[in-house]
């Protein structure tokens, strides 16, 4: 059976006589009270690659130079590239039956990890024979996350909305009851846009509408009559001169 290494493209003169090929686990195991110890299934780790390739300084007949004879010090120079420039490629095994016949093929975007040299006389005479351990890489990307911090409605920028009248009692400012502000509109605006106006956002409406619906039982202090829910509703328009309670709470 034929084998052939490629790595980056280029192809190992020498077939290797052993390929190492670890799909690494990344599963957890944990123990539950009363069932004893299970196994947490997780994305398979990344896959290892081992082999020790020939590399000739002499040109040899079952040696396969497919663009002419190179000695050992090409191989080095470009494995030696591939590590300083960080570079990932392709790690590609072909496999063939004497007849020409693909079995299957190995193509997998690796990093080169480690490598050793190893020129040993009785071995390999004036050839070199490099120990190569790579790994698999996947590609990944950042995100960036804007994170929006939480707002109080704070008093006094309430006061600077258009269209909202704040009133005062004896120089101070109106009191925070029930965890609202009870402010007057000055001109005809919409649940949907009183919440815009004070929030700075239009859907939180809900909230608005919610803590006047709740209050409208228990007013004592001259304001409108009792409201029904409808008027309420997102696209309702509400009169100059009301008087709406503003729940002040925490929001993005």
């Amino acid at each position: 059976m034929a084998y052939t290494f490629r790595i980056g493209g280029v192809a190992l003169p020498v077939t290797p006589g052993k390929l190492t090929v670890k799909i690494n686990n990344a599963n957890k195991s944990c123990a539950l009270m009363n069932e004893g110890e299970i196994n947490i299934l997780k994305t398979p780790g990344l896959t290892e690659i081992k082999f020790d390739a020939l590399l000739p300084n002499l040109k040899y007949s079952f040696a396969v130079y497919e663009n002419g004879f190179q000695n050992a010090k090409a191989y080095l120079e470009r494995l030696d590239q591939m590590k300083k420039n960080k570079e990932t490629f392709q790690f590609v095994v072909s496999r063939k039956l004497p007849n020409g016949k693909e079995l299957f093929e190995t193509n997998m975007t690796c990093s080169l990890e480690d490598y050793s040299i190893i020129e040993e006389a009785e071995e390999t005479g004036l050839d070199v024979l490099v120990s190569i351990s790579l790994k698999q890489y996947r590609e990944y990307g950042a995100k960036k996350c804007k994170v929006k911090k939480e707002r109080k409605l704070k008093f006094k920028k309430l006061r600077k909305k258009k269209g909202i009248h704040i009133p005062k009692i004896k120089d101070n400012v109106a009191v925070l009851a029930n965890h609202c502000y009870t402010v007057k509109l000055e001109k005809d605006m919409t649940v949907y846009n009183l919440a815009k106006k004070v929030y700075g956002d239009g859907e939180l409406y809900p909230t608005i509408a919610e803590a006047n619906c709740k209050y409208k039982d228990s007013r004592s202090d001259g304001l409108d009559a009792a409201d029904k829910d409808s008027m309420w509703k997102k696209s309702k328009k509400l009169k100059k001169g009301r008087k709406v309670q503003i729940p002040e709470f925490d929001y993005k």
